[in-house]
C-alpha cells in the first residue's frame, strides 16, 4: 500500500512539475500571452530594427478596445497615419465604473496576421496587470513601431485590446445582506 502511495505521489509531483513547460508550449502553439511574433522566436521584446524612417510608405494604424466587464476602455483616438521605423504614441483611457478595487490586463491581437511580425512596442500597458479603484480614471500609453520589412500590400493594421478582469487578486465584490426571517409563528397561531 505504501509502494502505490509513494508512486502516485511522485506521478503527481512529476505532473505538476511538467504543467509549466507544457503551458508554454501550448501558449506559443496557440499564440496566447505572446506579445509579438519576435518575442515568440527570441524571448523578449525587440527594439526598432533601425533608425531610418521610410517616407515614401504611410500606414494606417487604427485601434480597437473591447471591454470584459463594467468599465470604459477606449483609445484617445481611433487610427494615426505612421511611417514604417517612425516612434509613434497613442493613449488609452480607462474608469472603473464599479464601487470595488479590482485587477485587470489587457491581451493584445493583430489584424492583418502577418502584421504582428511587424509590429513592435516599445511600450504598453498590456505587459503587466494594473490595480484600479472604484471610480478610478487612467490613461497609459502604447509606444511602437512598425517595421520597414512590412509587406508593400498591408495598408492598414489594426490594433485591438481586450481588458479583462485578472480573478482572484482583489476583494470580491460585496454581497447584500439577507433580511432576517419573521419571527416564528407561536403554536395553534395562523400563519
Amino acid at each position: 500500500m505504501v509502494a502505490k502511495l509513494l508512486v502516485v505521489t511522485l506521478l503527481m509531483f512529476g505532473f505538476g512539475y511538467a504543467l509549466v513547460p507544457i503551458y508554454k508550449a501550448v501558449c506559443s502553439a496557440l499564440g496566447i500571452n505572446v506579445l509579438s511574433l519576435s518575442e515568440l522566436q527570441t524571448g523578449e521584446r525587440p527594439g526598432p530594427s533601425n533608425g531610418q524612417v521610410d517616407l515614401s510608405r504611410t500606414i494606417t494604424v487604427e485601434f480597437d478596445a473591447n471591454a470584459r466587464g463594467p468599465w470604459d476602455f477606449k483609445p484617445a483616438q481611433a487610427s494615426i497615419e505612421v511611417h514604417p521605423g517612425q516612434v509613434a504614441t497613442v493613449m488609452y483611457e480607462f474608469r472603473n465604473r464599479q464601487n470595488r478595487t479590482m485587477a485587470a490586463q489587457a491581451i493584445p491581437s493583430y489584424a492583418p496576421m502577418v502584421a504582428m511580425a511587424h509590429f513592435t512596442k516599445l511600450e504598453c500597458f498590456c505587459f503587466s496587470e494594473h490595480l484600479l479603484k472604484p471610480g478610478e480614471s487612467k490613461q497609459w500609453p502604447v509606444v511602437f513601431v512598425v517595421d520597414a520589412k512590412l509587406p508593400k500590400d498591408v495598408k492598414t493594421i489594426t490594433l485591438s485590446y481586450t481588458f479583462f478582469e485578472v480573478g482572484g487578486k482583489v476583494p470580491a465584490e460585496p454581497v447584500a445582506q439577507a433580511a432576517p426571517l419573521a419571527a416564528p409563528v407561536a403554536a395553534g397561531g395562523r400563519s
